[in-house]
């Protein structure tokens, strides 16, 4: 049969994630491997700050969305917000090296010397007039100065440095990190416009250039968070998803640019009129699978993900429930948003923000299993059976394994909780072993049912099965890749003290 196969992990070790800067509300770029930068000073996706978050991770939302006192109960479930941009030890690389010198492309026909020498200047002032909190803050801010001055003369001398127009937004933009946000002369509004413009000019001359519309985005997520929930605030994040779209659209193996797309998107969500808000969330959580499916052990997106399916949830119990019967109910909403949560806490567990998180929605969960649904299968061992003897049964997946549940034998009894729970009396026609696993996959072959294929790739050979729908095949999916991605990582003790401790 043929399928369309995303790989797993192969359970190697993968390159260290810097710790998040969690700040509430925040889009700045997540951290993973540093990409290829066209400039000659380039943006490595680190963290320049590892500390633990700067508040409490569970925020109240009665002030914004008065509540019965049921839903009042369910804090909200704050966002990862991940990395800032960080060009620090590249600026000290190009400095002590001499480096930086740019070639010289034609001269530029729409800018004028006048025009360029009044940008030039303006921006020169603007980083002249910021001084360092300390004295870490002050030597930092002199590279920062050092740099713009070279920037600068590198454009009078050729107006068309794409390059040297990039680097110089992201010293404008790295200089905005030294001022504090109630400064005046200069503020961090006014250099993030500046910076805005940098990258504007920069992406006219060299509309391929990928970094310049990533950063360009951050920049104006930054510019947007410090206006609320105001019609001004809602045009620039509209802007910064822009940004991220023609990012993404020019380097698509970017799992960074897709989280911090999906969360300019959460955060738009949350000022647009009720009757947009919906398509928004939808889109915002396909972008952040999309993140993860690029990066199995993403946790950042993972997390978000999670996040947006609770607020989801949320918002569906607010309005009454899920109206048409295709709609998730918000019982399961919640269920999924769980899912996400523990996996992001599995790969990261010592994040207080995730474990945080955890406690407030481990009870979701379908325990002792990660998740339970149904799909479609054939009769056990023989996958090529005519369609009408495939049915619809039971399905459990734990930090073990995957497996069926024999409808007509299963007996279930009622846990404490309320969920259903397998007793030892029940019989499982199929079970995978997480370990045996070597890819999971959508699927459509002639020879399954019609309806949303998935196939389980294992070193026995492959397992096909039917989901209820195409979301439902999306939950699955994610769940199992999860699971394997913390068993290859070597999480799964964690895993398994959250299902069954």
């Amino acid at each position: 049969m043929s399928t369309e196969e995303l790989q797993l992990p192969n359970g190697g070790k993968s390159e260290p994630i810097p710790e998040p800067n969690f700040v509430p509300e925040s889009v700045p770029a997540p951290a993973s491997e540093p990409e290829p930068q066209s400039a000659a000073v380039v943006v490595k996706d680190a963290d320049p700050d590892t500390e633990g978050p700067r508040d409490s991770l569970i925020q109240s939302n009665e002030a914004d969305n008065p509540q019965s006192n049921e839903q009042n109960a369910r804090p909200e479930l704050r966002k990862d917000g991940g990395s800032r941009t960080f060009t620090m030890r590249e600026l000290l690389t190009e400095l002590k090296t001499g480096e930086g010198d740019h070639a010289s492309p034609p001269q530029s026909h729409q800018s004028t010397p006048h025009h360029q020498a009044e940008q030039t200047s303006a921006a020169m002032e603007l980083i002249n007039s910021i001084t360092g909190a300390n004295e870490e803050g002050q030597s930092r801010q002199r590279i920062l100065a050092f740099a713009a001055k070279r920037y600068a003369s590198a454009i009078e001398r050729n107006p068309e440095d794409y390059d040297a127009l990039y680097n110089w937004a992201l010293v404008l933009q790295e200089s905005a990190d030294n001022v504090s946000p109630d400064s005046t002369s200069p503020s961090k509004d006014a250099l993030l416009e500046e910076a805005c413009k940098k990258y504007d000019e920069a992406t006219r001359l060299c509309p391929t250039l990928h970094d310049a519309f990533y950063n360009w985005a951050i920049a104006i997520s930054d510019r947007a968070k410090m206006r609320g929930r105001t019609n001004e605030a809602e045009e620039l994040w509209k802007q910064a998803t822009k940004n991220y779209e023609k990012a993404v659209r020019l380097n698509w193996n970017s799992p960074q640019a897709l989280n911090n797309w999906g969360l300019a998107l959460q955060e738009l969500s949350a000022i647009v009129p009720a009757r947009e808000k919906q398509t928004i969330v939808r889109t915002a959580i396909s972008k952040f699978r999309a993140a993860i499916r690029l990066q199995f052990d993403f946790h950042r997106a993972i997390y978000n993900l999670g996040t947006v399916l609770y607020g989801l949830a949320e918002d569906t119990l607010r309005t009454g429930g899920a109206t048409n019967p295709k709609d998730v109910s918000p019982t399961e909403l919640y269920s999924q948003s769980a899912i996400y949560i523990a996996a992001a806490h599995a790969l990261k567990p010592n994040y207080s923000v995730y474990n945080s998180a955890l406690r407030l929605v481990r009870s979701m969960l379908p325990l002792p299993y990660l998740k339970v649904g149904y799909l479609t299968a054939p009769p056990a061992g023989k996958p090529m059976a005519p369609h009408s003897d495939w049915k619809r049964s039971q399905f459990v997946l734990n930090h073990e394994g995957f497996q069926q549940v024999n409808k007509l034998e299963q007996k279930q009894t009622q846990s404490l909780s309320g969920r259903p729970a397998m007793t030892n009396g029940e019989k499982r026609a199929v079970k995978v072993n997480i370990s045996d696993i070597t890819s999971v996959s959508a699927c459509a072959d002639l020879t399954l049912p019609p309806g949303a294929g998935l196939c389980i790739d294992t070193i026995h050979g492959p397992f096909f099965l039917v989901a209820d729908s195409w979301e439902s095949l999306e939950g699955w999916l994610d769940a199992i890749r999860l699971v394997y991605t913390i068993y290859a990582r070597g999480k799964s003790e964690v895993l398994a003290a959250i299902v069954t401790s």
